[in-house]
């Protein structure tokens, strides 16, 4: 498969873990208190175990509960028993196909924001970093992606897309925040202190 033949989805996953390969197990990420290997733990945790998925959505919605305890604890597990580039390597491999994140078709669906975040999060917590130029096709994948992560925030916001001029509005606000796909994406999804958008 050639690279202009994988999926978004499929390309960021190749581009974390090579970035998690170079940094290695202890460099900083911009999720808080994660290094790099809490980062690979997470993500191998989220391919190959159905039974912590719920953990993660329950920790979106910002609820703690037992199920999150529960998919920490199998990340903590996983990176106290396997050596940090058997995790990248599973992280760069993905799951398997008997589980619902090695199907394809769900894996590009709930993979494409998932990576693309995470990615970032590798890059943007070392020094020099610089926004990625994406083409065209992909940030239309990101843009669809925005809509569902900004949901729909206390007062309402307008999200604009500075490269089409596109716009979704969350809620009944007024307020715009406006920058190109990937850099709403990271401001939705709480990343607010590397999102290079314009706004609030």
């Amino acid at each position: 498969m050639t690279a202009s033949s994988r999926s978004l989805a499929e390309r960021e996953r190749a581009g974390l873990a090579d970035l998690l390969d170079r940094l290695g197990p202890d460099a900083p990420t911009c999720c808080a208190g994660w290094t790099t290997a809490h980062l690979a733990a997470h993500l191998v945790v989220r391919d190959r175990r159905p039974d912590a998925l719920a953990g993660f959505g329950v920790e979106r919605l910002g609820v703690a509960r037992p199920l999150t305890v529960w998919s920490h604890r199998l990340e903590d597990r996983l990176r106290a028993t396997t050596p940090y580039p058997e995790v990248v390597a599973r992280v760069r491999s993905g799951p398997p196909v008997w589980v619902p994140m090695g199907w394809p078709v769900v894996g590009d669906a709930v993979n494409t924001a998932e990576f693309a975040i995470h990615h970032e999060d590798a890059r943007r917590a070392q020094p020099g970093w610089a926004p990625r130029e994406l083409a065209r096709a992909d940030q239309d994948q990101l843009w669809r992606a925005v809509r569902y992560f900004a949901g729909r925030p206390p007062g309402g916001v307008v999200l604009r897309r500075t490269d089409t001029g596109a716009e979704h509005r969350a809620g009944e606000g007024r307020t715009t925040v406006a920058g190109e796909p990937m850099e709403l994406l990271l401001w939705a999804s709480g990343r607010t202190d590397v999102a290079r958008v314009t706004g609030p």
